[in-house]
């Protein structure tokens, strides 16, 4: 179930126009913004399904823009967001695809500087609510609306337990949790959802343990 009260149908204060193409398209941008840890250089942001068809019409470029540079849904500074963009040194560019997508919102964003790059795909499912299903090239399920680890490792026997673990021994619940990897033996990323924020004394012993590559804390 993907709505737990009529005001998750009414959707979060926002700019408008729409908690899908508006909210959505901010919040997949911010999302971005704090796994890359921030602000990229440059942007190719591709729109799938409706999100190609309407995207000027409803903000979804000047949302997902305002979210990349770390607005939230209700800043009023979204509807000026390209030009802030252009501003601060970030080159932005649109696509519209063709492809049809697995959701009618859906985009594609790919960020970068001289330091590396990132790339995901998120769908806005409506309210205000989205989901990230791809992460530079690992699938998984993220909303984006709790704190949240994403762990990269190596695919090991007891690298999951021993995550799960040191959770349990500082009381830190598990509310959702994912395993995505491209071949067996490889690189792997956990997903795990949970009920609090989490301090970088935990983070630093999740980094520590064998066969785990990197830890990202994402706070709500």
């Amino acid at each position: 179930m993907k709505y737990k009260s009529v005001f998750d149908i009414i959707g979060p204060i926002m700019i408008g126009p729409s908690s899908s193409h508006t909210a959505g398209a901010a919040r997949i941008g911010r999302v971005a913004r704090s796994l890359f840890g921030r602000k990229p250089k440059w942007a190719h942001i591709s729109f799938y399904g409706s999100f190609a068809q309407t995207y000027k019409g409803h903000g979804t470029n000047v949302a997902i823009v305002g979210g990349l540079l770390d607005f939230d849904t209700f800043d009023e500074r979204i509807p000026h967001s390209l030009e802030i963009a252009k501003q601060e040194g970030m080159e932005v560019t649109f696509y519209e695809e063709d492809a049809i997508p697995h959701h009618p919102n859906t985009a594609r964003v790919r960020i970068g500087d001289e330091k590396g790059e990132l790339e995901l795909v998120g769908i806005s499912i409506g309210g205000g609510k989205i989901e990230i299903i791809e992460l530079n090239g690992f699938e998984l399920k993220l909303s984006g609306h709790h704190p949240a680890l994403l762990i990269m490792h190596n695919d090991r026997y007891g690298a999951i337990a021993s995550v799960a673990n040191v959770l349990a021994k500082y009381a830190i619940n598990i509310g959702h949790m994912e395993v995505s990897r491209k071949e067996k033996g490889k690189e792997a990323l956990m997903t795990i959802e949970i009920d609090q924020p989490i301090d970088q004394t935990v983070i630093d012993e999740l980094t520590a343990l064998p066969h785990i590559i990197q830890v990202t804390n994402i706070v709500d």
